[in-house]
């Protein structure tokens, strides 16, 4: 490979309104620092890391390296300077053993994107100790000027036990908005998932968050109670997300992946599951509890009902459904999905 080029490391997962946006993916740490919750398959492998500002600032170099010869092409051939795709394929054609450069792609789609949004990866970039975060942040927006946004994933836990001036010297070195797993605000139901955090802990580290003006997208998981938590699943989850009031939150309907305990107890029938309709009825519950003016996501392949025409019943935009304006709405094509598959 061409000796100017070095490799830089990019991990697997990232939000669907983070791969919308073809965000550039920088790794911050690898895997999660927790990595019990029994309904995720993420990372069970692999063990923890914390890269150094060092490790990062590498790669940070090694993309903007890349970057630069892109962006010297497209000086060249079109009077605005804009990346285009035909100047990445002259500078594939150019250095052809670039095709193989671990997360070239990536990087491409986001310069061809406009070069605006960030994620830090893995799960719990906020772990890493302030002053090497804004390190990271600091280097990140001055090779990168053009960037607007920058995400990460962080666990509430973590947010609660950061010192709020910490949060929002992070925040005003370049981290916008964090996306939070909170899955469920049933206290019975966090203990039996091996969450690691109970719901003061999930309310105490949405609003931390939000007081130092991070945009939050919390998570919260329709069906994981089965039947027999359903119905305080439902409540409970609205209950805490009431209280913390985040600008998103996002539906992941649950589903027992291979490698999770859930996978073993469903092969062997060992679970209620919810069926379509059902969990049309607890997301239901859910939403007629809401008292927030969040947005409203079913951005995820997961929340794929079908409504009565065939077409998909809820809109999978990344802003979702605004409330309380568009709560009935919401609530009307809800009851149309529970009507279409009784």
């Amino acid at each position: 490979m061409n000796t100017q080029f070095k490799s830089f490391e990019t991990g697997i997962y990232r939000p669907p309104s983070e791969g919308g946006s073809s965000s550039l993916l920088v790794r911050l740490t690898r895997n999660c620092p927790w990595n019990h919750c029994t309904f995720c398959a993420m990372y069970k492998e692999e063990k923890f890391q914390l890269r150094t500002p060092e490790e990062i600032i590498q790669d940070i170099d090694a993309m903007h390296a890349i970057y630069l010869q892109i962006q010297d092409i497209a000086d060249d051939t079109n009077p605005e300077g804009r990346i285009t795709h035909e100047a990445v394929r002259i500078f594939i054609r150019r250095t052809p053993e670039l095709s193989f450069h671990q997360g070239i792609s990536m990087l491409v789609e986001w310069m061809l994107a406009g070069g605006k949004t960030v994620f830090l990866q893995d799960a719990d970039s906020l772990i890493m100790k302030t002053d090497h975060m804004i390190q990271v942040l600091t280097y990140l927006k001055a090779c990168f000027p053009k960037i607007e946004r920058i995400t990460t994933y962080a666990r509430s836990k973590t947010i609660a036990k950061k010192p709020a001036a910490d949060l929002e010297k992070i925040r005003k070195a370049g981290l916008n908005r964090v996306h939070i797993g909170l899955e469920t605000g049933d206290r019975e139901l966090l203990k039996a998932v091996k969450k690691g955090a109970t719901p003061e802990d999930h309310i105490k580290g949405g609003i931390k968050a939000l007081e130092a003006g991070f945009q939050v997208s919390e998570y919260w998981m329709p069906g994981l109670g089965c039947r027999s938590q359903s119905e305080n699943h439902a409540l409970n989850t609205a209950d805490v997300l009431n209280k913390i009031n985040p600008h998103f939150i996002r539906s992941r309907p649950f589903h027992p992946y291979p490698g999770t305990d859930f996978y073993e107890k469903a092969v062997r029938n060992q679970l209620d599951l919810l069926s379509p309709k059902e969990l049309l009825m607890e997301i239901k519950q859910t939403i007629q509890a809401l008292k927030v003016t969040s947005r409203v996501c079913f951005d995820h392949a997961a929340n794929g009902w079908a409504g009565p025409d065939g077409m998909l019943l809820l809109s999978q935009s990344y802003e979702g459904y605004k409330f309380p304006e568009e709560k009935n709405r919401l609530l009307d094509l809800i009851e149309t999905g529970i009507r279409h598959y009784s």
